[in-house]
Formats: structure tokens, C-alpha cells, sequence
């Protein structure tokens, strides 16, 4: 129990702002998290129509422990909420050379896999006890966290992921190609983005891919319910239009409060923001300094997202499926330049595949997405037959069976989450300084936080689930 029980707001129901008030609760602080949108879970979204369900946020739980931590805070597990079936196999992934490789549970016996993978896991080793182990303010905090000099050549900061792919797997461009997909879990370029990434392939090998039976909004709605069994006051449908403070220069900036849309004032002692850094201090808590360090991190990509129903059932796929372009660089080229790819990489969740509540017997749900800029604009009609042509150009084509499909494109993203161009993942991991510019946890005014994917560590539900842990600690050690 807290010290002095304190009235904390969370501005935004997504899961890191549903992660962070579980944690002041158990604390017993008095928390209320505003969510301007009708339903918790920010991007951890589903889509319903005619029978059929899509995952259109998150599409995979990787590191389960940190949410089974996270719920043992107020007395619960993660196994008590949620049924979580382990995939086998994780991903098939597809060429148009005929190359197929499936990557199972215990991994694939590709040339140089097994290599990359060990190197991931001195990658993950470092980083967890250094990088996500608290709050990031620059390389001296990296630096004070480091227990040999060896650490940080371990982390491989220097060479891009496609660097380091390619010293594996060599002249198998193919393979190359695969390892540099880790890079756009973050909304990243292979080209830019540092080898550190590989750590996830470590992540997905060793601890596995799962899925929550009934979807992901399964493990939403226990966020939800854990959060509020705790006495979390969650309301929905309330717009923050400001979050208030106290005049003053440097550290006597104090913030007291929000101010919701219909004009209602909320005191509070301290604000955690789930928002994208860019919608608070230019919306919310207007501050140009604070703006201006926050706009040197790159946005992640965004994406175009392509929901259909599909009759019948396709052989040979799996839970999940990745199509890789004939040229990799040029892909990524067009994506920095704002163009939507000639020849997309297509990843593919049918999660009917594993859940039959997913889908009518005998069809499919079938989720597209490709990698955009964000801030591209697109005609949702020439997208959707170019995806579903480029597709068919692999062997798999669905137009001759589709019942239906829906479309959600960058500009229906940033209208839904006020992430700037509709980035998905917040700010991207590109260049070697993306870790230290990314916006800081600790706000530019006392008492306010910032959780979530535009914050350190980055995006992602295990991410911004670790972010939730580093702000809760911040808030605990500053109260007392």
C-alpha cells in the first residue's frame, strides 16, 4: 500500500495506459484512465462483421511473463485470464523462387538460423538488465547500467540489422530478407534499423508465439476486467482536451489536472499520458521546446490493412504467413519516399486456422497488412486489388472467394489514435540514436509520465507493457 494514496489520471485506455493503472492500484492509488473512444485497448483492436472476427491491432503475444507478472501485482495470473495456446508452427514464410520455410516451435534447420537466433539471446540478455531495466535519457543512462565493456558491443548498436544478417546467412538473400523483417516490429527499416532487433528472434524461438483463444481482444478485455476488479475507474467515450498545471519555470511546473472535452475539470496529483508524445505537447500540454525534442525521433511506419471474408478454406497456410517481395531495398526505398510498394512483403493472420470462433465453418478471416509511411495517402480501391494481385502473383489468390472486405489505411489510424500520420508503433528504431531520442518517460512538467509506444521502449504490447513497470517505479520513487 502507497505511503499517501494520490489521485493519478491515465489519459488513454490503451494497454499501456491500462498496464500503468493496474500498477498504481496495487499501490492504492486512486487511478481513472479517460479513453476517447468507446471501447479500452487503443490499438489493441477488433473488427466484427457477418460472422467474422479480425485481430486489426496486434495479431501475436510474444513474452507472455511480462503481462503474468504485471496481473500477479493485484493477485491474479495471466493463465487465470486468459487461455493462451502456444503456435506450432509460428510463421510459414514464402518466396516467389518456390522457397517455403516453416519456423516451428523448436525453430528450422535453415543454414545460419540457429546462429542468428544465439545471437539474439546475448542481444536480449544485455538488453533486458541495461535498456528496458528503467528510464532512458540518453547513452549515460545505457551507459551506468552496463557491467562490462563487453555489454555493449553484445547489444550490436552499430551495424544495421541487415548488416548482421547478411554476415549470417551470407549470399542466401532469402534468408537475409527474413531476419530483416524483426526490423518492422517496431516500424523500422532493416536498412536503418540497428542489429539489436535480432533479439527478437531469440524472443519468438525461446519463449514462443502466442495466441489468446478467442482473439486478441480476449487478452484486452482482461486487461479491462483486471484493471477495473482492482477499482480502476475506467471511462470511455471521454476526450481529454487539455491536462492543466501550475505556472512556473523549470522544476515548479507542476500538473493538477485535466480538462475533459465537455469542459469537466479533474484534479490530480499526478497524469500519466497514453498518447502519442506529439498529440501531448502540441494538444494537450502545449510546450515547444518539449515538442521540438520530441519531433528528432523518426515516426514508425504505418500501415494498410486489408480485413476479408474469405469461403472456403486455403491448404497450406498457417496461423501465420509472411510473402516477401522480389527486392527487399526497393521496397523500403518506396516506403521512405511515401509511395505504397510496387511489390509489398504481405504478412497474412487467419486466426481461423487455430480458432474456429473466427470465422463461419468452412471460411476464413483473413487480415492483410503491408508496410507504409505514415502519412501516406491512399485510395483504399487500387490498394486493396493491388494487395490482393500481388498475392495471387505468390499462388494464393482470394478474389474469386471473397464475401466481403473492409480497409483501414494511415489516415483512418491517426483519426482513431491522434498518432501522427497514423504511425503504428509510435516512433520508429531507425539510426543509431533512435533509443536515446526517443520521447523520455518522465514529462517536462512534475507529476507527468508518458507510457506507451511514442515513449521509451518503444511499441509493442510487451513493450509498452514494460513501460507501464518503469513509469510505476518513477512515480513510486518520486512520491517517496
Amino acid at each position: 500500500m502507497a505511503e499517501r494514496v494520490r489521485d493519478v489520471v491515465v489519459v488513454g485506455g490503451g494497454v499501456g495506459g491500462l498496464a500503468v493503472a493496474i500498477r498504481l492500484r496495487a499501490r492504492g492509488h486512486r487511478v481513472t484512465v479517460f479513453e476517447r473512444n468507446e471501447v479500452p485497448g487503443g490499438k489493441l483492436a477488433v473488427l466484427e462483421r457477418d460472422g467474422f472476427t479480425f485481430d486489426v491491432g496486434p495479431s501475436l503475444v510474444t513474452l507472455p511473463r511480462v503481462y503474468d507478472e504485471l496481473f500477479r501485482t493485484v493477485g491474479t495470473s495471466l493463465a487465470d485470464e486468459v487461455d493462451l495456446v502456444r503456435l506450432d508452427p509460428q510463421f510459414r514464410y514464402w518466396w516467389r523462387s518456390g522457397r517455403h520455410v516453416e519456423v516451428r516451435d523448436d525453430g528450422c534447420d535453415e543454414p545460419g538460423y540457429r546462429e542468428f537466433v544465439a545471437h539474439g539471446r546475448t542481444i536480449w540478455d544485455v538488453s533486458e538488465r541495461t535498456f528496458f531495466a528503467g528510464p532512458m535519457s540518453g547513452p549515460w543512462s545505457l551507459a551506468k547500467r552496463l557491467r562490462r565493456m563487453r555489454d555493449l558491443t553484445d547489444i550490436d548498436p552499430l551495424r544495421t540489422l541487415h548488416a548482421s544478417a547478411r554476415d549470417v546467412f551470407g549470399d542466401d538473400a532469402e534468408m537475409v530478407q527474413w531476419a530483416g523483417r524483426y526490423a518492422t516490429y517496431s516500424g523500422s527499416s532493416p536498412f536503418r534499423a540497428p542489429a539489436t532487433l535480432g533479439c527478437i528472434a531469440h524472443l519468438e524461438h525461446h519463449e514462443g508465439c502466442w495466441y489468446p483463444m478467442g482473439g486478441l481482444g480476449a487478452l484486452r478485455d482482461a486487461f479491462v476486467r483486471v484493471a477495473e476488479r482492482a477499482g480502476v475507474r475506467i471511462v470511455c467515450g471521454a476526450e481529454v482536451r487539455s491536462i492543466t498545471a501550475t505556472p512556473g519555470v523549470g522544476s515548479t511546473r507542476q500538473v493538477n489536472g485535466v480538462v475533459l472535452a465537455d469542459n469537466t475539470v479533474i484534479a490530480a496529483d499526478a497524469v500519466v499520458a497514453n498518447a502519442d508524445a506529439t498529440h501531448l505537447y502540441r494538444d494537450l500540454l502545449p510546450d515547444r521546446r518539449a515538442l521540438a525534442r520530441v519531433q528528432r525521433a523518426d515516426a514508425s511506419t504505418s500501415g494498410f490493412v486489408v480485413c476479408a471474408g474469405v469461403r472456403g478454406t486455403t491448404p497450406g497456410i498457417a496461423h501465420h504467413d509472411i510473402w516477401f517481395s522480389d527486392d527487399s531495398r526497393h521496397e523500403f526505398d518506396q516506403i521512405a519516399e511515401g509511395r505504397f510498394p510496387d511489390d509489398p512483403t504481405i504478412y497474412a493472420c487467419v486466426s481461423s486456422v487455430t480458432d474456429s470462433s473466427q470465422a463461419p465453418a468452412g471460411h476464413e478471416n483473413w487480415f492483410l497488412l503491408v508496410n507504409v509511411a505514415a502519412g501516406a495517402e491512399l485510395d483504399r480501391a487500387a490498394a486493396t486489388a493491388q494487395v490482393l494481385e500481388r498475392l495471387a502473383s505468390h499462388g494464393v489468390d482470394l478474389r474469386d472467394r471473397l464475401l466481403f472486405t473492409e480497409t483501414i489505411t494511415p489516415s483512418d489510424l491517426e483519426a482513431r489514435y491522434r498518432s501522427p500520420g497514423g504511425a503504428i508503433y509510435g516512433t520508429s528504431s531507425d539510426g543509431r540514436r533512435a533509443a536515446f531520442v526517443r520521447p523520455r518517460n518522465r514529462g517536462s512538467h512534475d507529476g507527468l509520465f508518458l507510457v506507451g509506444g511514442s515513449s521509451h521502449p518503444g511499441g509493442g504490447l510487451p513493450l509498452v507493457t514494460m513501460s507501464a513497470r518503469i513509469v510505476d517505479e518513477m512515480i513510486e520513487h518520486g512520491w517517496r
